[in-house]
């Protein structure tokens, strides 16, 4: 009978055992619960500026109005946009009193969760200020630091 050493039955076994698998497999799993979240934190984020590239050309129509008016336009029609301003995730885009624009959002971030972005003219320039308005349902981990 042949003899057979130790080191020679060790090469001829191959593969993994069921308790390393199972190590992978929860390591694995512990990875994707942490990961998971974040990425629809991303995601979500990514949509809401998405509506603040929107607004941009809303708040450029906004300035010139103003510049020329002396006054913050009401409406999209008096900013001379349409009415009907949507995106990927973004529901509309409405120009309200005193050149308010807000950013309401559909269900792929918070649905009719609303953005504002307010006017503020001063040293012949117009600044904005970006608040979640009280009431909406945007969260404020999903916009930028500037809203915050």
């Amino acid at each position: 009978m042949k003899q057979i050493k130790l080191y020679q039955l060790i090469k001829k076994v191959k593969g993994f055992t069921l308790i390393e698998l199972m190590i992978v497999v929860a390591i694995m799993g512990i990875l994707v619960a942490i990961a998971l979240p974040a990425y629809q934190d991303y995601t979500k984020r990514a949509h809401v500026t998405e509506g603040l590239n929107l607004a941009s050309n809303a708040k450029i129509a906004i300035a010139e109005y103003y510049s020329s008016e002396g006054v913050f336009p009401v409406s999209n029609a008096m900013a001379g946009l349409s009415s009907d301003i949507e995106g990927n995730a973004v529901k509309n885009l409405t120009v309200g009193p005193d050149g308010v624009l807000t950013i309401t959002y559909n269900q792929k971030v918070i649905d009719n969760g609303n953005l504002t972005l307010t006017p503020r003219a001063g040293d012949g320039q117009i600044s904005w200020e970006c608040l979640i308005p009280s009431g909406s349902s945007l969260q404020a981990r999903y916009v930028p630091a500037s809203c915050r």
